[in-house]
């Protein structure tokens, strides 16, 4: 893969500890700090000396939009300069990244903003703001020698895993909650080839079992504890700072759930403002479902120091975790961002996704969630009417088909014969009702 001309980085990079800050040397199969087990981060020390020529990056990377090979074509791998370097030959990509960036005109209205729009990241391959981690994360595997990657899930990255392993000719195994994983994500990690195992416990359950599993069998842990997920899923800030010509939002709002798109975005943005190609980086802001809120309690009970978990419900499965993993590294972006944390209901839940489809925007109840904090952070003075929010959409609508059909049961017409005047009827019927 060849990089830009005056690129001062190296591609070289280490592993830190969150917590303590030390260096790792060996890092083993959970990717965790050999000092004080808490998660590692991915850093380039030659950052530190190097000084960026920011519109050259800038350049070269809308140059890359022109190019047809695999690794210019996904928005992944398009800024490679700020990535681990890696061999061409270990690149695993589907095309993933490149996403929309939306207006939403009616709910900027409803809300008093002059401007609002949605990062849609269920218009990945496999539907899910997933694909950009993965793409990362399984490149290094193949680059380590894994013929074997694994994860636990609540749906979206275990479909995304064996996608991604699929295609880089892996094997993938999915330890999934029994009954809490939507059916249209169930077949698609069943139609990737992937080996299911669902279990009788929660998606921390699966977690905690999957990491005895690879100190015990040879897979390569696919989920967010392992640093490169993020390294892949930080690209959404240089994608987001592109489509707006490098003049970033004011406000970015995402759903909540293990923490880790929250800590990517935050260390995307960060690292631009730090390399020169953006004056400023905006306050991110997570929400999360009410019965499934350790980050939202964490932040109000003890201010980030101490995680509170929960034992998490909601219907949004996407985000039903109650054991963040990522819960430091997220309270870490809040505050150097001056971001916040909110909480909505079911039922606000489910307002913001009707009013997001009547837009034409299909979403997973998990993503609707932004769009239902940001209505709060509206009320709370916390997001000014002049002020440009960017709502991150993590999943597509067709992740969770039965969430839509059951609410809008009461509503849906049932068989009629087929005659033109009772169709004509029914639909005076309708129209007048409205």
């Amino acid at each position: 893969m060849n990089t830009a001309a005056s690129n001062p980085f190296t591609g070289t990079h280490a592993l830190r500890c969150v917590h303590c800050g030390v260096v790792q040397r060996d890092v083993g199969p959970l990717f965790r700090c050999s000092q004080c087990n808490e998660l590692l981060e991915v850093i380039y020390p030659d950052w530190e000396a190097a000084v960026a020529t920011a519109e050259q990056f800038k350049k070269v990377w809308c140059e890359r939009r022109l190019s047809v090979a695999p690794e210019d074509v996904s928005g992944v791998w398009r800024y490679r300069e700020l990535l681990p370097k890696l061999d061409p030959d270990h690149v695993v990509t589907l095309g993933e990244g490149n996403t929309p960036l939306l207006r939403l005109k009616r709910s900027a209205q409803a809300l008093g903003l002059d401007r609002l729009l949605a990062k849609h990241l269920g218009m990945n391959p496999t539907g899910s703001f997933k694909d950009s981690g993965m793409s990362a994360a399984i490149s290094m595997a193949r680059a380590e020698g894994f013929s074997c990657v694994c994860c636990a899930s609540t749906g979206n990255t275990s479909a995304s895993v064996a996608a991604y392993a699929a295609h880089a000719g892996m094997k993938s195994v999915v330890l999934l909650p029994a009954g809490q994983v939507s059916t249209g994500k169930l077949a698609q990690a069943l139609e990737y080839g992937a080996i299911v195992l669902q279990l009788q416990t929660d998606f921390d359950g699966c977690l905690k079992l999957l990491h005895e599993v690879v100190q015990r069998f040879p897979a390569y842990l696919l989920n967010s504890v392992n640093p490169y997920r993020l390294e892949g899923q930080k690209t959404v800030s240089f994608e987001v700072a592109e489509q707006m010509s490098w003049s970033v939002p004011d406000h970015v709002v995402l759903p909540g759930g293990n923490l880790a798109n929250c800590s990517a975005l935050g260390k995307g943005f960060l690292e631009l403002y730090k390399l020169g190609l953006i004056t400023r980086v905006p306050r991110i802001s997570v929400i999360q479902a009410e019965g499934a809120n350790p980050l939202v309690r964490t932040m109000r009970e003890n201010g980030g120091r101490e995680l509170v978990r929960v034992h998490a419900e909601t219907r949004a499965t996407a985000i039903r975790i109650g054991n963040p993993a990522s819960w430091r590294k997220a309270v870490a972006v809040l505050k150097a961002t001056a971001g916040t944390c909110e909480q909505v209901s079911e039922e606000e839940i489910a307002i913001a996704k009707s009013e997001l489809g009547a837009e034409g925007i299909g979403c997973e109840p998990a993503s609707a969630t932004s769009l239902a904090g940001l209505k709060k952070l509206v009320r709370s003075g916390f997001v000014k009417p002049a002020d440009t929010v960017v709502l991150v959409l993590t999943g597509h609508m067709l992740k969770d088909t039965d969430y839509i059909l059951k609410k809008h049961g009461d509503h849906f017409a049932g068989p009629m014969e087929p005659d033109a005047g009772a169709v004509v009827r029914r639909l005076e019927q309708m129209h007048a009702g409205n």
